[in-house]
């Protein structure tokens, strides 16, 4: 039987799993899954944006590798400044499980204007808190709460956290909770 791809906008809240705690939301609310599926890699429950599904192990391995790009958006607390940035192309300092570790340089540039995303289920704060911007990161590599680690190391923690894209594939007018099925992920 031939393997099966999807796309997904996991939406915040959710867990990028299909079992486990009965209390906790997860992906297979979405759609009628066949048998099998994994996601590929995974996005925090406090995290968002495009997370691809398969029931193909070389598949999942291949898109987790280094060699595939995965872009994130953040929405970070204060107005992100160019030194921040450079920061974050450069590689900085985060603790990976109380180990020291330097993340690689990738690719960081400010969004303006602020990306359009559909509102939060949640409320991410009121206005009164001082000004957010956004920002673009593009890695190779995927730590645990990498993104969030590196905004914070340099001084702007995330907000909100959005996967938009993985190697050529965009999360793009996909609403959240939408899946798609795709004859593969060209990667």
């Amino acid at each position: 039987m031939p393997h099966q791809h999807f796309l997904l906008h996991k939406p915040y809240g959710y867990l990028s799993q299909f079992v486990g705690e009965a209390k906790k939301k997860k992906l297979g609310e979405f759609h009628d899954f066949p048998p099998g599926i994994m996601a590929i890699g995974r996005l925090d429950e406090d995290s968002e944006g495009l997370l691809l599904l398969t029931t193909d192990g070389r598949m999942s391995e291949l898109v987790r590798g280094k060699k595939i790009e995965k872009e994130y958006y953040a929405q970070v607390d204060g107005l992100i400044d160019d030194q921040a940035i450079e920061h974050l192309q450069t590689g900085v300092e985060i603790g990976i499980h109380d180990v020291k570790y330097l993340t690689s340089p990738c690719a960081a540039r400010r969004l303006d204007p602020a990306p359009a995303f559909a509102p939060r289920t949640r409320k991410i704060r009121d206005d009164r808190h001082g000004p957010t911007s956004w920002v673009s990161i593009t890695l190779t590599e995927g730590k645990y709460r990498q993104v969030r680690k590196m905004t914070a190391a340099v001084g702007f923690p995330t907000l909100r956290l959005l996967r938009v894209r993985v190697g050529s594939l965009w999360l793009a007018d996909l609403a959240p909770g939408a899946v798609v099925e795709v004859a593969d992920f060209g990667v």
